[in-house]
């Protein structure tokens, strides 16, 4: 099955995707080191083993095997993709056992799946107010990284996909068979503790002689890429000096709270501390403003939404209607272009319109 070809349908871009067998089928060979054997306990022919092996290295850009050894052995980079891929496939087992167990649910309880940061900050909040004009929402929430909470939606894992966006770093769905909602946006932007005298512990930018300590998301998280295009965007390339790192912003909260440096933290985590006088923001324009989403499979004849998830998502349609049209007349009072708000969905805004009025 490729990722996201699930009944029929396309998650990721037709350019993301892959089929896992290949991925086992690699697995097998790495353990095997012989063509003829792994295809044999993968019952199929040799050719076709072969062939899919390719389409791998192909989807990927890069050789894993070197055929030119007997046996055939790994190339460097296929060592390393090999310690990924079982990664992936274990990862991908969860996921299928997570959307099994979400099939079986009450049909009133809503499946949301969002990452560390927004479950925390926004989503609390969020819900609450959805349940002022909904009334009681029995809902469960997935919370892992990016990845993980998009191949809870691709898989079947959840109802609703909360995360963030940003054009420079937008979260790959199919348009096709994935509705989009705004829910709202915040700024990801530089804090340190505060002084007694109120100035920040650790400033911006620093000196090349005496870089402000930097607590870093790792890598691999989402809002690293985001940071990284905040530091950008201020009126110099800050001077920093990466002293700690890792992948939730709570942690870089506690940390900078602790006097250890200064973090990139979205609005939402900082604001209780902002507000009691321990944080406070940086300014100098390192900041970055990302759009926060909500996701859901399209309905289909076949596979109609369930009615309180119908029900939510009309409400969402309804505020996005709403939020485009301020947005619209704000833009004309201030002499802004005349054109129409712009579609709340991929379906239109006459559709979010006939649907907010059937809520």
């Amino acid at each position: 099955m490729g990722f996201g070809a699930r009944r029929g349908g396309t998650g990721l871009s037709q350019a993301d995707r892959v089929d896992t067998k290949w991925l086992e089928d690699f697995v097998v060979l790495a353990e095997t080191r012989s063509f003829s054997r792994a295809a044999q306990m993968r019952h199929i022919t040799q050719p076709a083993f072969s062939r899919r092996i390719q389409a791998l290295e192909g989807w990927l850009g890069f050789d894993l095997i070197n055929r030119a050894t007997y046996p055939p052995s790994l190339t460097a980079a296929g060592e390393s993709f090999y310690v990924q891929a079982q990664e992936l496939l274990g990862r991908i087992g969860t996921l299928r056992g997570a959307a099994a167990e979400h099939a079986h649910e009450p049909d009133d309880v809503i499946g949301f799946a969002l990452p560390h940061t927004l479950s925390l900050g926004f989503f609390p909040n969020w819900l609450a107010q959805v349940e002022q004009a909904l009334g009681p929402l029995p809902s469960r929430a997935r919370v892992g990284n990016v990845l993980d909470v998009v191949l809870w939606l691709v898989e079947g894992g959840c109802d609703l996909l909360i995360c963030y966006h940003h054009p420079r770093q937008p979260v790959q769905l199919d348009t096709e068979r994935f509705d989009m909602l705004p829910l709202g946006s915040e700024r990801l932007a530089p804090y340190s503790a505060r002084l007694p005298d109120s100035r920040p512990a650790f400033d911006l930018p620093g000196k090349s002689h005496h870089p402000a300590p930097y607590l870093a998301y790792t890598s691999s998280a989402y809002l690293a890429r985001m940071a990284e295009l905040a530091l950008g965007a201020g009126r110099c390339r800050p001077h920093l000096r990466r002293v700690f790192e890792t992948e939730m912003a709570e942690g870089l909260k506690q940390m900078a709270l602790a006097g250890h440096g200064l973090a990139f933290l979205p609005e939402s985590c900082a604001a209780p501390e902002a507000a009691a006088g321990r944080l406070t923001e940086i300014g100098g324009g390192w900041e970055v403003r990302m759009e926060i989403r909500a996701y859901r499979e399209r309905p289909t004849l076949a596979r109609p939404a369930r009615r309180r998830v119908e029900q939510l998502w009309r409400l969402l349609e309804a505020q996005a209607v709403q939020a485009r049209a301020g947005t619209h007349a704000h833009e004309m009072m201030r002499g802004g272009p005349s054109a129409p708000p712009g579609p709340a969905t991929s379906s239109g805004p006459a559709r979010a319109r006939r649907r907010a009025r059937g809520a």
